[in-house]
């Protein structure tokens, strides 16, 4: 018995109106992973589907605009701004979790090396998952190498750091995610990182604080058990209100 083709498409339909983000979602529920606003789910966005999902944010946002009762139809300043605003939530300051991790050149560490090695300033850019408001700082990176680690070059330091901050998420959640990172691809025997940056959920609003900055740090390895070594990258970080 041949089947109706009717029922066919009536059976294609429902899944052509699903919007992405619900397709994107149900894939990570069914590979039993989160989607915190600091995860990166890049490996279940699909080709195409990324320009698809800032159609569908464009869309949302609008509805946004309309609710603050901002008319965008005959205000010149505000026509475009759904789109720009999808853009540049999906595109820059939280690209960190729509796509992969930057390319990584590993090169073995031939020469041996097992000094100290800080890398930083590093400006950082990122929001609070709280409100939204711009997280904006700099870090630091201490990395003590072993005759196995991986060397990796200067610039890729920040690519790492551009990526892991480039997501919604609180600053003590977001070192430590870079630390396991850099463990990850580098290997040493110790890894320092330390963060100080301007919340604007306390500039921006709330108790408007324009001066106040939070500063925290990860030290793993031989950085924790190594109090001397710590002090010398401590002492050798050029901080702000020091």
């Amino acid at each position: 018995m041949k089947a109706d083709p009717s029922s066919q498409l009536t059976q294609a339909a429902p899944d052509e109106g699903t919007p992405v983000s619900v397709k994107i979602r149900e894939r990570i529920q069914q590979a039993k992973k989160r989607f915190h606003s600091n995860d990166n789910i890049a490996e279940f966005i699909e080709p195409g589907e990324l320009e698809l999902l800032l159609d569908e944010v464009e869309s949302k946002m609008q509805t946004v605009l309309d609710s603050m009762v901002i008319d965008t139809a005959s205000d010149h300043n505000t026509s475009n701004t759904a789109r720009r605003v999808a853009k540049m939530y999906l595109n820059e300051v939280f690209r960190g979790r729509y796509v992969k991790a930057p390319p990584m050149t590993e090169f073995p560490n031939a020469e041996h090396l097992n000094e100290l090695m800080i890398v930083g300033p590093i400006t950082v850019r990122s929001a609070c998952s709280h409100h939204f408001c711009p997280v904006i700082g700099k870090l630091w990176i201490g990395v003590m190498p072993n005759e196995h680690t991986n060397v990796i070059g200067l610039s890729k330091y920040a690519r790492l750091a551009e990526w892991i901050m480039g997501r919604p998420q609180i600053q003590e959640e977001a070192v430590v995610q870079l630390a396991d990172l850099i463990m990850e691809k580098t290997q040493p025997d110790g890894l320092a990182v330390v963060m100080e940056a301007s919340h604007y959920c306390m500039a921006w609003r709330g108790v408007k604080d324009m001066d106040s900055k939070m500063i925290n740090s990860v030290m793993r390895g031989v950085f924790l058990k190594d109090a001397a070594l710590r002090r010398e990258f401590l002492a050798l970080i050029p901080r702000q209100g020091q």
